[in-house]
């Protein structure tokens, strides 16, 4: 059996459950309809009073109207039994025996009016509220997502996580109308009822006993539809990945160089062939059990229609009261059914809010300090790594180990070593999207877990060889590596000068209000090279105290690099820096250079001083100045 036929196996309506969770389990997530309410009253209070008014004055309506539809047809028939005051118009007029229809149509017009507006103001109420709370989801999303630590980033369990948060975000606005609608079906049912019992009480039960395996069928088919889509994530995942890939800007010119359109096609059917079967064979067993335990609910119904009809024809009931209560029990099988699949469904969603809820549950990892210390500006003494020792989640290897030097105060120093070494590691650990796992970091004697994180940051100048291209205009694209300054724009155009990125803005035709990259209208997309000097504008931007290059320039050609670095060294003259190149030619412009391997520190010194040890470094120096022979 494949896996796909096993997945489906463990799925079927009579198979096993125990890659569920219990009913106490299930039901403890409607705990989240709690937050999820104070989530949308947190949005708009306004809005949800007026949704909640609107459908009170609503829920009562389908009641006065089948009593005025049942007073119209009982007077009617009073009129019909008497004598005809004349064969005209005018004489049922003069006689006055029109004036009580006349007045319930007007009623029953007015409800109907009324019933109308009440109906489109729930309606606009509800969909503006809906766009409210799907924003305000949104952004709450982001907010937490920007403020958990790198570590949650780079694992695909969070990866899963946060692709069924964010589908949550956005997909749970259906779920505010339909508790709300459950609320107005109670009131109309109490109503309805209320008539009922005074009639025929033992009706309600049979409406009950009817609509209750319907009403079990569905809260298992919610539940195995849920669960099916949390086991399908990272297929999900990887369709939403296929899909970019196969038809993004960034990707369409290897895609047709290596001819890979038929492969990621084909790719694509067959893993959403395989979803598709697991969904088509819940769907249809869900429809073959709906069908039946509705034909169930219909010869309940026509049942008790039936006992109305002979208490009608046996003169116990008028045919108001068979009109009204024919109706009534109508629109309460409706409802019951509505109410108890109802029920079912928002328990089913509320497992799709656990979704959304536990991501919002996630909590940082990297601990703040209760009484930071401040980011001592400038740095006087320079940065210690003692002793560091850091392994990345979930691995075994260390990435660096027993890992000692100092970064002395507005030194240039320079990492090298090959791919693995350690160099990116450095970088993340000093900016604290990692702690070490052994030994500590110091700064002016301070340990960096005694700053706060986003004043380190804050102080702190990085630009990575896997920047961001924002599709923001070009001023903005330098802007946000001091955001807090806002659009500071002769502060941004002295970063695009000092960056070389100033002589690539003044080409576009609109300067610095240029919008970048090809994602929106009237957007110019940029060479590598000129999106790295306008990456590498941010960090002077930044104006701060450290400023990282970890490879921002590998898109450049060599003779740009030596101008952007040599730029860069004059510019960074009394603030500490590290670089972090693949071309020896500009690592030798450092005042120091590191040579890493395996995660510890093998060689130091200047350019010189390493040529001259004829190690590690100087091998590395003349195979690649030999390829330029």
């Amino acid at each position: 059996m494949s896996s796909s036929e096993n997945f489906a196996a463990r799925l079927a309506f009579r198979g096993s459950t125990a890659d569920q969770p219990p009913i106490s389990a299930q039901l403890a997530t409607l705990r989240h309809l709690k937050r999820f309410f104070a989530q949308v009253w947190r949005t708009s209070a306004p809005l949800t009073v007026a949704s909640i008014v609107l459908r009170l004055l609503s829920a009562v309506q389908p009641l006065l109207l089948l009593y005025v539809a049942k007073l119209i047809i009982d007077e009617v028939v009073l009129q019909t039994r008497q004598p005809s005051p004349g064969a005209d118009l005018q004489d049922w007029i003069a006689s006055g025996r029109l004036v009580p229809v006349a007045e319930l149509l007007a009623l029953e017009f007015a409800l109907v009016v009324a019933a109308d507006l009440l109906a489109r103001g729930i309606s606009l109420v509800d969909a503006i509220l809906a766009e409210l709370h799907s924003n305000t989801v949104s952004m709450e999303l982001m907010q937490h997502a920007a403020s958990l630590d790198l570590r949650h980033f780079e694992s695909s369990e969070y990866q899963d996580r946060l692709e069924r948060a964010r589908r949550q975000a956005a997909g749970r606005n259906a779920l505010l109308a339909q508790i709300f609608g459950q609320g107005q079906s109670v009131l109309t049912i109490v109503s309805l009822a209320a008539g009922l019992l005074f009639y025929a009480p033992w009706l309600i039960l049979l409406l009950l006993v009817s609509l209750i395996p319907a009403m079990v069928s569905e809260a298992k088919f919610n539940t195995r539809s849920y669960f099916l889509n949390r086991m399908r994530s990272p297929e999900r995942r990887e369709l939403e990945y296929l899909r970019y890939i196969g038809a993004s800007a960034e990707t369409a010119k290897e895609i047709k160089l290596f001819g890979l359109g038929p492969f990621l096609v084909g790719r694509f059917r067959r893993m959403a062939d395989t979803i598709m079967r697991d969904n088509r064979r819940l769907a249809t067993q869900r429809a073959i059990w709906g069908g039946l335990f509705a034909a169930l609910s219909s010869m309940a119904y026509y049942g008790a229609y039936a006992y109305i009809v002979w208490r009608t024809v046996d003169g116990q009931f008028t045919l108001g009261d068979l009109a009204f209560l024919s109706g009534s029990f109508l629109r309460l099988n409706g409802l019951f059914g509505q109410l108890l699949i109802g029920v079912t469904q928002i328990a089913g969603q509320s497992l799709y809010l656990d979704d959304l809820f536990s991501f919002f549950d996630i909590k940082p990892t990297i601990a703040l300090s209760p009484n930071p210390k401040p980011f001592p500006q400038p740095i006087r003494e320079g940065i210690l790594f003692e002793n560091v020792g850091f392994r990345y989640p979930d691995t075994e290897r260390w990435a660096v180990r027993g890992l000692n030097f100092t970064l002395n105060a507005g030194e240039a120093l320079a990492l090298v070593g090959e791919n693995g070494a350690g160099k990116t590691t450095i970088v993340k650990l000093l900016t604290r999207l990692y702690d070490p796992d052994e030994g500590r970091i110091l700064i002016d004697s301070v340990d960096l877990r005694d700053f706060a994180v986003e004043d380190l940051r804050s102080h702190i100048g990085v630009i990575f060889q896997d920047f961001i291209r924002y599709s923001f205009t070009a001023a903005e694209n330098i802007g946000v590596g001091r955001i807090d300054a806002g659009v500071d724009r002769e502060r941004i155009r002295i970063a695009a000068e000092q960056s070389l990125a100033a002589g690539v803005i003044e080409k576009l035709p609109l300067g610095y209000d240029q919008p970048l990259g090809k994602l929106f209208a009237n957007g110019r997309d940029l060479s590598g090279g000129e999106w790295q000097k306008v990456a590498i504008a941010r960090a002077y931007m930044r104006d701060a105290e450290l400023i990282i290059l970890d490879e921002p320039t590998a898109a450049l050609d060599a003779k740009a690099e030596a101008e952007v670095f040599q730029r860069f060294k004059g510019l960074a003259k009394g603030k500490t820096a590290v670089l972090i190149s693949h071309r020896f030619s500009t690592v030798r412009m450092a005042d120091r250079i590191l040579v890493l391997s395996g995660g510890r520190v093998i060689e130091s010194g200047s350019h010189e001083e390493l040529i001259a040890n004829r190690g590690v470094y100087a091998d590395l120096f003349e195979l690649q100045a030999a390829g330029y022979r």
